[in-house]
């Protein structure tokens, strides 16, 4: 992985979407059926947001294909990834549409992973948020209480150290907060009842459990949020997430504790782990060998299909109130989720062996 040659792809993708209406006419899927490959299983967030999206990218592309879903689970998603890397053809004919649990792995050096993003050209990127929240029963009530808890030993149900969980694990680190990690949770919704219950202190949740579980906790003051994730904007700052604009991002609550900007390789790992769990989690990509027309076709249809009233009419809980990232906006969101230098990787990865025994 070398982002120089991601940023260069991204450059000839780019040029492509930008090409002339003539040569994109020249491009017609009519009469054929276009695999949306999902390295998960049916019913699934990526299964759900694929089929939601695949009738719109259908009627924005020349020719009007038919676009169905080929799902490849296993592997946490690493075995569709692997199966896309060493199969597809750059013609058109398949893209692919992957995952927070495809992009981390492949950010952590996983032996597993056989593909690599630079590989790839971005067609649209999907964001979705996430709340790191504590209970009341910590003494605080409300967020900016933050600094009390620095004395207090929080108790964090997870479901693993490489999952989504690292982001919050790497989040409290970087914050000075002492926190014991109680892992192998099944799902976030025992973590949340872990809090609930008194047996766990400190928490995550991604946009719909936080809006519709952890809210009316929220409300009844046994819930207190810390911080959220944020999103980028069009030049690639971290801004308030658009769900709960109430909230500061982990970077505004940094600078209150710490009295200066994030930086360095653990805030490098830290930003590229978030984006890609979060502000950047669901990218749907070409073969960078696919011709330029075909990738201009493409990319001028999800452009088309997310600007389409009744997508935005009926997008609700599957794309939230979220902005879908397409043509440069996209770029810039898939290279941060998509790219970690390899100081930062090194640093995450002896964090985590030394601090989670993980092994890599």
């Amino acid at each position: 992985m070398t982002v120089i040659g991601r940023r260069a792809l991204l450059g000839a993708a780019t040029a492509a979407a930008t090409l002339p209406g003539r040569a994109q006419a020249q491009v017609s899927f009519a009469g054929r059926t276009i695999e949306f490959v999902i390295p998960f299983a049916e019913a699934g967030g990526s299964d759900v947001w694929a089929r939601f999206l695949a009738p719109f990218v259908s009627k924005y592309l020349p020719g009007q294909p038919t676009v169905i879903i080929r799902n490849i689970p296993g592997g946490g998603s690493i075995t569709g990834a692997n199966d896309f890397a060493q199969r597809a053809r750059p013609d058109g004919s398949s893209f692919f549409g992957s995952s927070a649990s495809t992009q981390l792995p492949f950010l952590l050096g996983d032996r597993r992973v056989r593909y690599d993003y630079a590989k790839w050209v971005p067609l649209i990127v999907s964001p979705t948020g996430g709340v790191v929240y504590v209970s009341s029963r910590t003494g605080i009530s409300r967020g900016d209480q933050i600094a009390q808890l620095k004395d207090k030993e929080l108790v964090f149900p997870s479901q693993g150290a490489t999952g989504l969980d690292v982001v919050p694990i790497l989040a409290l680190h970087m914050l000075g907060l002492k926190v014991r990690y109680v892992f192998g949770m099944r799902g976030r919704g025992d973590a949340r009842l872990a809090v609930e219950r008194g047996d766990a202190s400190i928490d995550h949740q991604t946009t719909p459990a936080w809006l519709t579980q952890v809210v009316p906790m929220v409300q009844a003051g046994t819930a207190v949020p810390l911080f959220s994730y944020g999103v980028q904007d069009d030049d690639g700052k971290i801004v308030r997430d658009p769900s709960f604009p109430e909230i500061p991002t982990f970077e505004e609550v940094y600078r209150g504790m710490m009295g200066k900007e994030p930086s360095g390789a653990e805030y490098d790992a830290y930003l590229a782990c978030a984006v890609s769990a979060f502000a950047g989690q669901k990218p749907a990509v070409l073969p960078k060998e696919t011709p330029a027309p075909i990738v201009a076709a493409f990319r001028k249809a999800f452009a088309d299909a997310v600007a389409d009233p009744e997508l935005i009419a009926k997008r609700g809980d599957i794309l939230g109130d979220y902005k879908q990232a397409v043509g440069p906006a996209a770029d810039r969101l898939y290279t941060t989720a998509t790219t970690i230098s390899p100081e930062a990787r090194a640093w995450v990865r002896q964090f985590l062996t030394a601090n989670h025994n993980v092994r890599f």
